[in-house]
């Protein structure tokens, strides 16, 4: 996100950039590279979302993202459904499906921590740059909500320890942005949505998934 006005995603804009690789017990891109989405288990919400993705071709075509924020994690996949990459992520500090609108234009400092959230919806990407030049995928460039690396933070908020924890309760630490380890968001994230188009779908942890997204893509979840 953007400093000034728009500074969600700026929260180091003035540090340097990256930090060692952490991961949770999750497969890292190597292990699930080019498995099949459609050929997942049907009890895995993240696959079968993906799943409804594919059927509806809501995502028309291009590299898309499932967030599933109960989990913390994220999976990219390719425009035809090959899994590329998963990975934990760090989201907003307070839980909840709904975006708070203008919290985009303010300083950091009256950000307060309900207004921290990481809304759930369909969200077409797009690669830019904050502020700082550093490289992000904007989801909403108005409300400065991005997909992002992870940063050098105050020492308190332990974001790489948060990443690496086995819970996912650990990972809500973010101003809305979703965050990334480094090295995946270098050798994963960059090279297909920091070059084209996409779309990040975050899946609800409060609402449904119709009210969410609507019923085309719902539609074509795998049945159990």
């Amino acid at each position: 996100m953007l400093g000034g006005g728009k500074a969600l995603c700026a929260l180091a804009a003035s540090l340097l950039l990256g930090l060692p690789g952490l991961s949770r017990a999750l497969p890292t891109h190597d292990s699930i590279h080019h498995a099949p989405a459609r050929d997942a288990a049907a009890d895995d919400p993240v696959q079968r979302f993906a799943h409804g993705v594919l059927e509806s071709n809501d995502h028309r075509g291009r590299p898309f993202v499932v967030v599933d924020k109960k989990q913390a994690r994220m999976v990219l996949y390719a425009g035809d459904g090959r899994v590329l990459g998963a990975a934990p992520v760090l989201l907003g500090l307070q839980p909840g499906d709904h975006a708070v609108r203008g919290v985009g234009s303010k300083p950091l400092s009256a950000i307060r921590p309900e207004e921290r959230t990481t809304p759930a919806g369909r969200f077409d990407t797009e690669p830019g740059r904050n502020t700082a030049g550093e490289l992000v995928v904007w989801m909403d460039y108005a409300e400065g909500l991005a997909l992002h690396r992870l940063r050098p933070a105050p020492a308190r908020e332990r974001r790489a320890q948060r990443l690496a924890s086995a819970s996912p309760a650990d990972n809500r630490i973010s101003l809305g942005c979703v965050v990334v380890d480094a090295d995946f968001y270098v050798s994963v994230v960059q090279p297909v949505l920091g070059r084209q188009r996409g779309v990040v779908y975050v899946l609800p942890e409060t609402r449904t998934l119709e009210a969410v997204f609507g019923h085309e893509v719902v539609a074509g979840l795998a049945q159990d």
